[in-house]
Formats: structure tokens, C-alpha cells, sequence
């Protein structure tokens, strides 16, 4: 219910983006030179070069606010988050157990804990290949993201916190925060949403 997918910070509406007030503790971005250039630069090849647009999964904390929904099922052991997007599906081990070996993921790797009924959730591990908006914001592998999920008013709306740190890009953590609605359409489910990369179809040779 926000316009953060098409860009995190505030915005006008242009064609085929719908205008937003931002979503960012303090409205900007605190990006280092080199990589504030190189944003102005994603921005102004932004249908080329989004990876949503190549069918890459969003990464976090994108798929959390892409327009699609997604539901969450809760065990004793993990929390899982399936969106309709791509069929993402994201396990955050609440067990206590550790983060996985260095590696690098499009979703990163997820681990809670609950502080009261806040889901804390600690996620690494992240490559370098994702975006956080439309509009070219971006990190390194050096990604680190701890999310806050809150429910409120009785479950209907849940507030949703991200802070992110990449001392690679950002000359400091910075956070993001929205309300995220509960749908409550009859018989409501997730469907097929299978993304097809049409460059890459319309490269492939002819018979």
C-alpha cells in the first residue's frame, strides 16, 4: 500500500510510477559519492538493468514490499514467508541455530528471534546482484539486513522495520519502515506468478 517498490525515497509520479512520500528513516539515502554516482547511473538505465526485470528474485528487503502478496506459516522450529512473487519462499530458523557458512544467496539467509511479539530476523549472506527499488538503489555482497515484524490492531496490519548496513556503499546503517495490511478477500490464495525474461526470448535464435 506504499509506492516503495518503484523507489524508496520520496518521489513525483512519472509515467507508469506512482508518487510516494518514501519510506527511509530521514527521506534520503546515506550513499558514499562513488556509489551515489553509480545510483544516478542504475536510475537512468533502470529498465535495462533492474535484475526484477532479468526475473531475478527481488532479495530482501525488496520482496517484502514488490505489489504481490504472501502469507506466513508459523513452526516451532522456523517462520516461513511464501510469496506469490516468483514463488519465493523464505525459512527464518528460529531454533537458535546459526547462520550458514559464508555463501552468497539472491535471498540472503535468515535467522530470528522473538523479542515479545516482535519477529526479529538477522539475514546475511546476500550477493550483490539485487536491487532495493525501481529506481536503482543498491548494495554490495556486503549486505546485512535485520527486519522487525510487529503485529498490530488485532492482526490486521503488521508494521514492518528493515535496517540495513553495507559499509561498502552506505557511510551508515539506515532504516526503512511501513504498515503491511492484511488482505481479507474471501477465499483469498496465492497464485502462479512465473516471470518470463522476454529479452532473453527474443534473442534466442529462429527455426
Amino acid at each position: 500500500m506504499n509506492a516503495a517498490h518503484w523507489d524508496l525515497e520520496p518521489h513525483s509520479a512519472e509515467e507508469g510510477v506512482p508518487p510516494g512520500l518514501g519510506v527511509v528513516e530521514g527521506d534520503a539515502i546515506p550513499y558514499q559519492a562513488w556509489a551515489a554516482a553509480r545510483k544516478k547511473e542504475n536510475y537512468a538505465n533502470r529498465a535495462a538493468l533492474d535484475p526484477i526485470n532479468k526475473c531475478f528474485l527481488p532479495g530482501v528487503p525488496r520482496i517484502m514490499y514488490v505489489p504481490f502478496p504472501f502469507q506466513i506459516a508459523q513452526t516451532p522450529k522456523y517462520v516461513v514467508l511464501t510469496h506469490e512473487y516468483q514463488h519465493a519462499t523464505r525459512i527464518v530458523y528460529t531454533d537458535g541455530s546459526p547462520h550458514a557458512p559464508p555463501n552468497d544467496f539472491w535471498m540472503g539467509d535468515s535467522r530470528g528471534r522473538w523479542e515479545g511479539d516482535t519477529l526479529v530476523v538477522d539475514v546475511t549472506h546476500f550477493n550483490d546482484r539485487t536491487w532495493f527499488d525501481m529506481a536503482g538503489n543498491f548494495h554490495s555482497d556486503a549486505l546485512h539486513v535485520v527486519e522487525r515484524f510487529t503485529p498490530l490492531e488485532a492482526g490486521h496490519v503488521m508494521q514492518y522495520e528493515a535496517t540495513i548496513e553495507d559499509p561498502k556503499v552506505f557511510t551508515r546503517p539506515w532504516k526503512i519502515s511501513m504498515p503491511i495490511y492484511r488482505r481479507a478477500e474471501r477465499n483469498l490464495q496465492l497464485l502462479d506468478y512465473d516471470c518470463v525474461d522476454f529479452f532473453w526470448l527474443r534473442m534466442r535464435p529462429k527455426r
